[in-house]
């Protein structure tokens, strides 16, 4: 196999069949020590986290393929922390997709002459553009069309799907006794026809969670969400 991208928490190989696949590892995304899912860089290493997150990305996209969502999971081996996944083509340079259902974060960071902290948002969904130079720039889908990232079209299937997916992520939480306050996605075009999935992990390093007013740690979550 052949390493054609490295990434922050995984790296990517090209396999001979002409499939992907993920390496998961230890590093999450943080400043300071401190992990945070809405970083641009590599906060600190936990030993562990990697398999962790995959088990919970396992749980989750089988759960998304049995509910025919489009995705390019295909198979998880967790002892050796690698998942196996479709070819896909990213928007642009890529981008990402979250949804919010309280205001946390970079959210009630740039609007908190209005927001107040944990306040209901719904499910409202922001697109940025992959870019750590510029700290992951918020854009609109005229600036997608615009600079040929993506058609509008492809903007309202991509946030149609992130807000059906994030509703499913929110209501296996919701079973635990957790809630969902914000998730990250990211979203490929797949297959001859081009189609819209969804790509990389759901993890705990990638949304936050909270039991009543306490964040839920990435660890915790796959433990809570994985027992019986």
């Amino acid at each position: 196999m052949e390493l054609i991208y490295r990434g922050k928490t995984k790296d990517v190989y090209e396999l001979k069949d002409g499939n992907y696949m993920l390496k998961f590892k230890d590093d999450v995304t943080g400043e300071n020590g401190v992990f945070d899912p809405g970083a641009n860089t590599v906060g600190l290493t936990i030993e562990g986290i990697g398999k962790s997150g995959l088990r919970l990305t396992k749980f989750f996209f089988e759960k998304l393929n049995l509910l025919g969502i489009p995705t390019h999971y295909l198979s998880a081996d967790i002892e050796k922390s690698t998942m196996t996944v479709l070819p896909a083509k990213v928007f642009g340079k890529g981008v990402e997709v979250i949804c919010r259902y309280k205001a946390v974060g970079s959210f009630l960071r740039r609007y908190g002459l209005y927001a107040k902290e944990r306040q209901e948002l719904n499910g409202y969904v922001e697109v940025t553009l992959k870019d750590d130079l510029r700290n992951d720039p918020l854009i609109t889908d005229e600036a997608l069309e615009i600079l040929n990232i993506m058609t509008k079209e492809e903007y309202k299937i991509l946030v149609d799907l992130a807000r059906k997916i994030g509703e499913i992520v929110k209501s296996e939480l919701f079973k635990k006794g957790l809630e969902l306050y914000d998730i990250k996605f990211e979203f490929g075009r797949i297959g001859k026809d081009n189609h819209i999935a969804l790509i990389d992990e759901i993890s705990g390093g990638n949304m936050r969670a909270y039991q009543g007013d306490t964040y839920i740690e990435p660890f915790e979550l796959e433990k809570i969400m994985l027992t019986k």
